[in-house]
């Protein structure tokens, strides 16, 4: 279901936060706690003849939108395919707008209206019909750095987060190569704008020049940013982090809906537990209760967010990477949380208003990497289970998270060991889209959802 600002402020401040994902979702509330497990799913993964994807028996995918394909704006589809979203568009399409994790020194790269010239990141937009078909793509955002997720909004457009924070004091115009040798070469790497901040992209709307006008997001903070997802019924946006030591932090935003006019950006604190490292000592199941503290120096110089934070006592995650949004609930994964360094997935329920803290709590941490290995991005699925889209050393697979807390593995990427990425749900849901990284692949899977 598609909102526009009129229709979220008609949800803001009731429990309608249903309708953003569904009905079906409500068993999420009664999770039997206890220690991760393996399920068995949607049954064993069958070997693909054509060496793309292994999905369990009944599914089956089309493959889309490959690095270097022609697009419909005359440019070709650029690398990197990372976080992504599905929107309704006319007449039963869907339109899918998609990050690109590209940096400056990368081999392709988002052509368009760009933020910094020296940058190849951005956004592409897909439009697929009914049968599952691509009919249309372009560019929508250019000249950003390492786009790698990020997060729909209920007012239907896509907030796109850069993964870098590099400003031009940072990245010289020339490196010695090599070191201690002498010899200067130009930097590959080099920019020349600020860069760490949140961007926004309507899903409906083509801008006549191809891209959109590439405004930073300031006051969200500028901060390796992973990923963000919106309170329906608030407009407060949470966002991760991705780092060793990052924070996890909400926007509260001064008009709900227009993220452009500012608001006050504030990371999460559990309360008794000052300064709190996450990534191992907690039990899977067990509530805290959060506090938030209060960033001011949201734009800093330096890439100082999370210091400031932490010396006020907020937490610390190992990693913070995807995040999602369902039945009043957030999800989020830690890559590199647990004991082994095999992921986690946490999981926050907000306080009905910004005073108050709300819960945070350990939902699943396997500690084992043929159960799960470092999750990334995440979607909440509509019949209830959490799909994740694994980055680990070894093999890739999507795998899938019972609402009792058990885990399978619902596909496996046959063409090599590069991660998924972007995995989200068609407004109808019947259709998973989700993305091979490299070399950029876009896939449309589907099948008995309900089995």
């Amino acid at each position: 279901m598609a909102f526009s600002r009129r229709k979220f402020f008609a949800l803001a401040g009731t429990t309608a936060a249903t309708l953003v994902i569904g009905e079906n979702l409500k068993g999420l509330h009664a999770i039997a706690q206890g220690a991760s497990s393996q399920a068995y799913g949607y049954g064993p993964l069958i070997k693909d003849p054509n060496g793309l994807l292994d999905l369990p028996a009944g599914f089956q995918y089309r493959a889309f939108s490959r690095t270097g394909d022609l697009m419909s704006d005359g440019n070709p589809v650029p690398g990197g395919h990372d976080g992504m979203a599905a929107f309704p568009g006319p007449n039963r399409s869907v339109i899918l707008v998609r990050n690109h994790e590209l940096s400056p020194n990368s081999s392709t790269g988002v052509i368009g209206n760009k933020y910094d010239e020296l940058c190849k990141g951005g956004t592409t937009t897909l439009v697929v019909n009914p049968n599952r078909e691509l009919v249309k793509d372009y560019a929508t955002l250019a000249g950003t750095y390492r786009n790698c997720a990020g997060g729909l909004t209920p007012w239907g457009s896509w907030i796109s987060c850069e993964e870098n924070t590099s400003t031009p004091e940072t990245t010289p115009p020339t490196i010695e190569q090599p070191a201690n040798s002498g010899i200067f070469v130009p930097n590959p790497n080099r920019v020349t704008k600020r860069h760490g901040y949140n961007f926004e992209v309507p899903a409906l709307l083509k801008p006549k020049n191809g891209t959109v006008d590439p405004v930073p997001l300031v006051e969200m903070g500028r901060f390796n940013h992973e990923a963000v997802a919106v309170d329906p019924r608030t407009g407060i946006v949470y966002q991760t982090e991705d780092s060793g030591d990052s924070l996890f932090y909400r926007f509260i935003p001064n008009k709900p809906g227009y993220l452009q006019e500012g608001g006050v950006l504030e990371a999460l604190a559990i309360v008794g537990l000052f300064q709190e490292n996450t990534k191992t000592g907690f039990p899977v199941g067990k509530k805290y209760q959060a506090e938030w503290v209060r960033i001011e120096d949201y734009d800093p110089y330096d890439d100082t967010v999370r210091k400031e934070g932490f010396a006020k006592g907020a937490a610390q995650f190992a990693r913070g990477e995807g995040i999602w949004y369902g039945n009043g609930e957030f999800y989020f994964c830690c890559t590199s949380g647990g004991a082994n360094s095999g992921g986690q997935v946490w999981r926050y329920i907000p306080g009905r208003t910004a005073k108050e803290g709300g819960t945070i709590e350990l939902f699943v941490e396997p500690n084992d990497k043929s159960i799960l290995d470092m999750p990334d991005n995440i979607v909440v699925a509509p019949f209830g289970d959490l799909i994740l889209c694994e980055d680990g050393d070894d093999e890739q697979f999507v795998v899938g998270v019972t609402p009792e807390g058990g885990l399978y593995q619902f596909a496996r990427n046959a063409l090599n060991d590069n991660e998924f990425a972007g995995a989200c749900f068609s407004p109808d849901n019947q259709t998973l889209f989700v993305n091979i990284q490299t070399p950029g692949i876009t896939f449309a899977i589907w099948g008995p959802w309900n089995k």
